[in-house]
């Protein structure tokens, strides 16, 4: 599992005092992509096909900082499922969610298939987080 912690930006802030809930989309990606490179190594290819957000509880600036986990869940031919959660500072949940990522040709710029040696460290990484 990653973790990552991120600072509340006063840009991340809208008119209405909270934290934008695009910026949640943001401080997911910041997360996931380094499950990503931590998982798969430094130079992978892969585009968001799906995120499902779970809005708990509004962030502010107060907040001062959130901390984002992810996780691998799962994957397909050349698909990767994975859950991420967002806490606040103070340790409850400000929103969870679910995403599905595709390996990427940049060449052909259409997806391709996992490797087999992607599929051996997808497999260590999803057992390790359910132990």
């Amino acid at each position: 599992m990653q973790e990552q912690r991120i600072r509340i930006r006063w840009r991340d802030v809208d008119n209405y005092g909270h934290v934008n809930n695009a910026v949640y989309l943001t401080y997911l990606e910041e997360c996931r992509d380094r499950w990503v490179r931590d998982t798969l190594g430094a130079h992978q290819d892969f585009d968001i096909v799906r995120i499902a957000i779970d809005f708990r509880r509004e962030l502010s600036l107060t907040d001062e900082e959130v901390t984002v986990t992810c996780r691998g869940t799962g994957y397909g031919a050349s698909s990767i499922r994975t859950a991420e959660q967002i806490h606040a500072k103070a340790g409850w949940l400000a929103a969870e969610s679910e995403s599905v990522i595709v390996a990427h040709d940049p060449e052909v710029r259409k997806a391709r298939p996992l490797t087999d040696h992607q599929r051996e460290l997808l497999d260590a990484a999803i057992a390790a987080d359910r132990a």
